[in-house]
């Protein structure tokens, strides 16, 4: 394989935008990766791989990179003709967009690539549309087929399965797989509390962070139910955001000066994987995913110094860090409530304060993951810093197949 870098990374902040328009929020991440790459001009990018998932609610269901892209290119700031690539995958959308602009330099067709990921998820004036939208994140031609799945796993547990209007339907799918997992291992509702403070604490130190305050196991359980066992505290909310990053070759990066050399982090490994309907004690894709790319990069779980994974719920936390192997299958909840996944814990995740705190813009969600890691390994991260990271871990999930995401991403970035 070859060596790839990722030489700058931006998020815009993350929040509800009403006044900023998609190509507002495109502009900004553009020229502050542009800033944070060191690079004087724009001449040297050579591929663009662009990712939205709703911007269909905003009347542009196609050519959507390059109704975003061409204001930067009337204004000089990024080179004529460039091929630009399309691409969505449910809340993975950024991530795939990363990994587009790494193969093509592993394909040797561009030594600098462009990765931009971007949503506006919020419609200020249609919150019936803004709840909708996620809807065709799970299959719509044959919906009893999975409808059937989460009514069985209802069965099991002895609960129900329902959705309601004043929600997306993933929480309610969110809310029986934490379900099964408690009836299954014995996790709790608190130790899913737990998470959730966790991560709003972690939040709480970061400046580009949707909600910006700290909050305790207690009044976590104690807010409004959203689907048993998830309480609002514990679910991701509706955000508005653009991110990007400019990977490149190693040719590319021989040639760049030392101080800014040593600024890139390496891409060890980067690895998709899809869903499929599994067994209720399968392990999912993103296990799969996470074997793959532990060698790929030849470490193990054992060598990841910090991670942001994907927690549309506090429970993702949990359930991820079991598929990632940072803990036997069915003990993620004492994991969390151990503190090991804590700032200073034997395995941070989400310092960014993951997506419950630091905001769940879809499609820019996976590349705001990569520079929060890229942030760690550069010892750029304040408060929230991680000591001594060297290697960093992300899972990203988009769309759902029965009890599994459609899509996941997993990348193991490296300090150079």
């Amino acid at each position: 394989m070859k060596s790839v870098y990722v030489l700058g990374s931006f998020t815009t902040p993350i929040k509800k935008w009403p006044d900023k328009s998609h190509k507002d929020l495109v502009r900004e991440a553009y020229l502050g990766c542009l800033k944070d790459a060191g690079l004087e001009n724009s001449d040297q990018i050579e591929t663009i791989w662009c990712g939205s998932a709703m911007m269909a609610s905003w009347g542009q269901n196609m050519i959507r990179g390059q109704v975003v892209i061409t204001p930067l290119v009337t204004d000089g700031l990024l080179p004529e003709r460039l091929p630009l690539f399309n691409v969505e995958g449910g809340c993975a959308t950024g991530s795939l967009a990363f990994h587009g602009a790494w193969r093509d330099i592993q394909a040797g067709i561009s030594h600098c690539s462009l990765a931009v990921g971007f949503e506006k998820v919020h419609i200020p004036d249609n919150p019936a549309l803004t709840f909708s939208q996620f809807n065709s994140g799970i299959d719509q031609q044959d919906p009893e087929e999975w409808i059937s799945i989460y009514k069985k796993m209802a069965e099991i547990t002895g609960s129900t399965f329902e959705t309601g209007p004043d929600r997306s339907m993933f929480m309610d799918t969110y809310a029986m797989q934490a379900k099964y997992h408690m009836w299954k291992y014995g996790t709790t509702q608190r130790q899913i509390a737990i998470a959730a403070a966790k991560n709003h604490c972690n939040g709480a130190l970061n400046p580009d962070a949707q909600y910006r305050f700290q909050m305790t196991p207690e009044e976590v359980l104690a807010d409004r139910p959203v689907s048993y066992p998830l309480t609002r505290s514990m679910c991701a909310p509706i955000a508005d955001a653009a991110a990007t990053a400019i990977l490149i070759s190693e040719e590319f990066y021989k040639n760049l000066p030392s101080a800014i050399q040593n600024r890139c982090v390496k891409i060890a490994a980067a690895c998709l994987t899809s869903g499929k309907y599994r067994g209720f004690d399968e392990p999912s894709l993103s296990y799969v995913a996470a074997k793959k790319a532990y060698e790929m990069a030849g470490i193990g779980p054992e060598d990841i110094d910090c991670a942001e994974v994907h927690d549309a719920t506090a429970f993702g936390e949990i359930y991820q860090a079991e598929m990632m192997q940072f803990c036997p299958i069915g003990e993620g909840g004492k994991l969390v409530e151990a503190g090991e996944t804590a700032i200073g814990g034997r395995i941070p995740i989400n310092t960014s304060g993951g997506l419950i705190s630091k905001g769940h813009p879809i499609g820019a969600t996976g590349l705001s993951m990569v520079n929060e890691l890229v942030t760690q390994l550069r010892g750029e991260a304040g408060e929230r810093q991680v000591k001594g990271a060297e290697f960093a871990l992300q899972e990203n999930g988009g769309g759902i197949v029965g009890i599994e995401e459609s899509a996941c991403s997993l990348l193991i970035l490296q300090k150079v």
